[in-house]
Parts: C-alpha cells; structure tokens; sequence
C-alpha cells in the first residue's frame, strides 16, 4: 500500500472537518417566546393572554459538506493504493500539479468551511479555545500512531518506532550553500526542517519512487536529490498551507450568512474562478510554480480554486437539482471521515486481516481476494489493482459508511 505523505495531515484535516459535525445545518431550532404588553388599570388587572410560541422550523441538511468531504476521503484512496499502477495520478515529484496533490488542499479547505459553522455553534472564545487545545492534542496522538512510524500497516505486520527517528511532523534535506532557491535542493522550506527537527526526524523514504514517497525503484528520470531524506510537511510550508483553510471560510460564512441557491453560487465560483485564474498565471509565466512539496502560494490558489469550483458543482448536482441519491455513497465516508481514513487509507483493517495468514504473510485473505479475484480475472496488474481499489476498498467503505450512518454511529474525535 502507497502511504501517501499528505496523510498525516490529511488524517489532521479530516478529523477535523470530520468533527464539525455530521449535521452542518445552515440554522437550529429555535424557540421564541413573546409576550405582548398589557396596561393595567387602576384597582383593576387585565387578563394576561398565554405567550406566544414562535417556532422557527430547521433548515434544511446541506449535503454537499458531507459529500466534498467523502470525495476527498475516496480521492485520497484512489491516489494512495492505485498510485504505484497508474503513475500519472500520483504526487508530482517537484513542480506540477497532479490528481494526489489536490488532496491535502480540499482537506484544508473543507476545513475552513466547517471553522465557520463551528464558530457560529462555539460563540465563547474560551470554549472555542478549550475544545481547539483538546483537539489537537487528540490529533497529535494519531498522527504519531499511524504516520509518526508507530504502524506499518498494512503489509508489514510490526509496529513500534525508534525514538531518534520519530517523524513528528510531516522537504527536501540535501547540503547546500545557497539562498533564496525555490529547487528541490537548496530551498528555505528543507532548511529550516533540517536545523528545526533534525535530519533523523524527517521522512526518510525516497521522493522520486513509483507510488512517490513510498519504497520500491525510482522512477527513470529521478534525479540524485530523490534519496535524500524527504519532508512532505514541513514547518514553513503548513504555514503558507494554512491559507487553503482560510479560503475555505468565506465559502462557509456564504452557506451561513445567503440563503439563495444563486447568490452563494455567484460568489462562490467567482472566487473559484479568480483563484484558478491567478495560480495558472503565475505558474506559466514562471513567476511562481505550481509546487506542493513547497506550498508555494500558487499552489495554494490553483488548488483552492479548484476545490471552490468542485464545492460548487457538488452543491449544484445534490442541494440545488436534488440528485443526492447517486453521490450518497459520497455522503455516507463523509460523515464517517475518521473511520474510513484510519481503517481504509491508513489500512489498519487491512492489517487486520492480513494478521490471519496461512503458513506465510503473503498468504492471507486480503492477498488471495487481490490476486484471485481482481488480477488474475483480468490478466492484468494495473487493471486488477484499479478494479480492487474501487471495489474491495472504496465501495466496501462506502457500505459498511452507510450502516453505521442508518445505525447512527458516527468516530469522532
């Protein structure tokens, strides 16, 4: 399995999002009572009439947060675990922008959507502060757990983690004598990583592997600076990452704040639009490169855009013409983020399964459904992995998501 170097953040991100709730109802209920004023003559009292209950009915279920939220979960998948047989949807090594970098950025920006719903319920800074601190703590965990090197799920059946080599957060570290360089060896981004957290701590796959950073060979064009230690998510680029999340907040205070179908959509696309147009130009005009190992800032608008955009086209097809029933399937993994990345992405199930093996490793159910039933039938590796991908792990999450949902058991951090 490719374990994507985004998904210790994404696992941050979609925890997150994740908790804001199942149901990001544009309005609660609420109950106003009102009493009309009565004068009261003298050595007499008027009959007081009973209140007056106003009930303001509840608004609507906005699909399409739950929805953007399970595709991002299912493109993340897609990417980590079909990566290694179709190269093309996988990271860009340095510059560029391919299907797997658009992950980590929805994620941001899913998140910024959801920061305005949960200020609205959260109107007490101190609380707010509390239940941050208390998130991120519980995030921390999880990400030393499953991507700090603690699990080797799914293939590799150990665990544990040297301490002197713990990866604590998630670019490049090669020796270099220069500044203000935006290449892959000499960059602001991977010195700061190695003089911060140490050598040791960064991830230490190479960059430039087939299923990138994964192990296995290097692809023909990789050049000497890919078997370097390799940080995905280093420190100054989550600051400049940081704006995929802000970007997102406009979009949920225009959810909130518009009650038009075609007022949140005008201004929604247009900000999408705009985004898109300013990341192609500076990216073309070499101005500034589309690059994700950096997070460079027209990166940051390219991938925003386009999540804008997608947001808006999910709401156009679920809220506004009402064809939820094909994308529920989208719904149900959004609603459940948490389980499905831990149990799917970061194939802690499939670990599970494979802990029951015949005679050897290699030898378990996962392997035998993998070969037997999707490889061999097609007489094709890439094919027979794509197929597994989507049926043995993006649908079966997608069911086992909707039980629980009709269940009404939600992971939540």
């Amino acid at each position: 399995m490719y374990h994507d170097h985004d998904s210790y953040h994404h696992k941050n991100e979609e925890a997150r999002i994740d908790d804001v709730d199942h149901g990001m109802d544009n309005e609660k209920e609420q109950t106003i009572i009102t009493q009309d004023d009565h004068t009261v003559e003298e050595g007499k009292k008027d009959q007081q009439p009973p209140p007056v209950m106003i009930i303001k009915p509840k608004s609507k279920r906005v699909a399409t947060l739950d929805a953007f939220r399970g595709l991002t979960i299912v493109v993340m998948i897609l990417v980590d675990d079909a990566g290694e047989a179709y190269p093309h949807i996988d990271h860009s090594p340095w510059n560029g922008c391919t299907l797997a970098d658009f992950v980590l950025p929805f994620f941001l920006f899913i998140v910024g959507v959801a920061i305005a719903f949960a200020l609205k319920k959260i109107p007490v800074v101190k609380d707010a502060v509390k239940k941050i601190i208390i998130r991120t703590l519980k995030l921390l965990f999880w990400g030393i757990i499953l991507q700090g090197g603690y699990s080797h799920a799914p293939d590799d059946l150990s665990y544990g983690v040297d301490m002197k080599q713990i990866r604590w957060c998630g670019i490049l570290q090669v020796k270099c004598g220069m500044t203000g360089h935006l290449g892959p060896a000499c960059n602001a981004v991977g010195y700061v990583d190695r003089q911060v957290w140490g050598i040791n701590h960064l991830y230490m796959q190479p960059a430039c592997t087939f299923s990138s950073p994964d192990t296995g060979p290097l692809r023909a064009d990789a050049p000497n600076w890919c078997r370097a230690p390799f940080e995905p998510e280093g420190l100054l680029r989550w600051i400049s990452a940081i704006m995929s999340g802000i970007i997102g907040i406009p979009y949920g205070h225009i959810l909130i704040h518009f009650k038009g179908h075609s007022e949140r959509l005008k201004q929604w696309v247009s900000m999408g639009l705009g985004l898109l147009i300013v990341g192609i130009i500076l990216h073309f005009t070499d101005a500034i490169p589309l690059n994700k190992q950096l997070y460079s800032f027209s990166y940051v608008c390219f991938t925003a855009g386009a999540a804008g955009i997608v947001f808006s086209i999910l709401y156009i097809l679920i809220d506004v013409w009402g064809l939820r029933t094909p994308f529920l399937f989208l719904e149900w993994i959004g609603m459940n983020a948490m389980l499905v990345f831990v149990m799917a992405a970061q194939g802690i199930f499939a670990a599970f399964i494979n802990g029951w093996y015949y005679k050897t490793p290699n030898n378990s159910l996962v392997h035998w459904i993998q070969k037997h039933v999707f490889v061999d039938v097609w007489k094709s590796q890439r094919v027979g992995t794509l197929l597994y991908v989507i049926f043995a792990e993006i649908t079966f999450w997608g069911v086992v998501a909707g039980v629980l949902h009709k269940l009404g058991i939600y992971w939540k951090l």
